[in-house]
């Protein structure tokens, strides 16, 4: 499974931005797809996972302010971050585990939320 993420960029704070993950690949076998984020020194934080079934879960931090989507049909998973706060900044990671356990990593996109 291959992932490529984009979206992020500078914004600023109670500003919105849509993260987007195409997956290709093996795309079958995945079971959950997740948004990830990071930020220098601490570890990597799940934000936001969609299951296969559809149903989601969020960090209490991001609950009512972002939401993620998966758009079976182009393969693709969304996440619609509003309110966002100088904290929300990070890099963010596409992930996705397969029915096997097996999970993968895309490369990161920066997200900065100005004060």
């Amino acid at each position: 499974v291959q992932l490529q993420a984009s979206g992020g960029g500078l914004v600023q704070a109670g500003g919105s931005l849509t993260l987007s993950c195409a997956a290709s690949g093996n795309i079958f076998s995945i079971n959950v797809i997740a948004w990830y984020r990071q930020v220098p020194g601490k570890q990597r934080e799940l934000v936001a996972a969609i299951l296969s079934g559809g149903s989601t879960n969020y960090a209490d931090s991001v609950k009512g302010r972002f939401t993620i989507t998966r758009d079976n049909t182009e393969n693709m998973v969304y996440l619609q971050m509003n309110s966002l706060k100088p904290e929300d900044t990070a890099v963010y990671y596409c992930n996705v585990k397969t029915v096997t356990g097996i999970s993968y990593w895309g490369k990161g996109t920066l997200v900065t939320v100005s004060s």
